[in-house]
């Protein structure tokens, strides 16, 4: 992944862990590691863990941001998930899906997909 990927990457998640506080959750973590890969933002919402996969794209001409979660990258979150969840005795969690469209300086547009898993 080239430098410049990485850097809009990084900032979409920091958009979507500010939205998501602007919503009412509380952000627990950001970039944890599990043995299946990595979730981007675990947040609570009530006694609701919720797991974030973040997904940035600086233009939709194209194709959107969530189209790049793939059926391989959906067993990877839901591993994730199960892992940490396991770990931290966690009952009540579910899998979500941010897309952020835009680029540093720009006004982004946010698309949240609750429940994808």
């Amino acid at each position: 992944m080239t430098r410049y990927k990485k850097e809009i990457g990084a900032w979409g998640e920091s958009i979507a862990a500010d939205w998501l506080a602007e919503q009412g959750c509380q952000i627990l973590a950001r970039n944890i590691r599990t043995p299946y890969g990595e979730i981007d933002i675990i947040a609570q919402q009530g006694d609701v863990i919720i797991f974030v996969e973040v997904k940035t794209l600086t233009s939709s001409a194209d194709f959107f941001p969530e189209t790049n979660i793939t059926p391989r990258k959906q067993q990877h979150m839901l591993n994730s998930a199960q892992q940490y969840a396991a770990e931290h005795e966690i009952d009540h969690w579910q899998i979500d899906a941010i897309a952020v469209e835009g680029k540093p300086g720009s006004s982004p547009v946010i698309t949240h997909f609750e429940n994808v898993i």
